[in-house]
């Protein structure tokens, strides 16, 4: 008797990545220890953590940036005993940049950088 191996077929192969309105959504599972605080509780935006991300960019960056951001990985492995992914780090930094440019605008770190170019 011949053996038939069970394929996947192509709906579950090319099934959409992102949710239309009439499908039904699937819950996004959050592994980051800290939870989001609201607009009520501080108004704070925080970096997303561990989640499943819906949007990508793609940064080029020089190979000392890559190295740089591969050493500070390391280091808080190291040091702090943090076990972070280069886009968890990435994330972490873009979010304290653009908090400190809401505060203080013009004065900013972000703008002060931009300007000496």
């Amino acid at each position: 008797m011949a053996r038939r191996v069970s394929m996947p077929t192509a709906d579950e192969l090319f099934r959409p990545t992102v949710e239309s309105p009439e499908s039904p959504s699937r819950p996004v599972r959050a592994v980051a220890d800290q939870p989001e605080p609201s607009a009520e509780e501080g108004g704070k935006k925080r970096p997303s953590g561990r989640v499943r991300h819906d949007e990508k960019m793609t940064v080029y960056v020089t190979s000392d940036e890559l190295l740089d951001i591969e050493h500070t990985r390391l280091t808080l492995r190291r040091n702090n005993g943090l076990a972070v992914d280069r886009g968890r780090l990435v994330r972490e930094a873009l979010a304290l940049v653009l908090a400190d440019f809401e505060a203080n605008g013009d004065d900013s770190a972000l703008v002060r950088r931009l300007t000496e170019e």
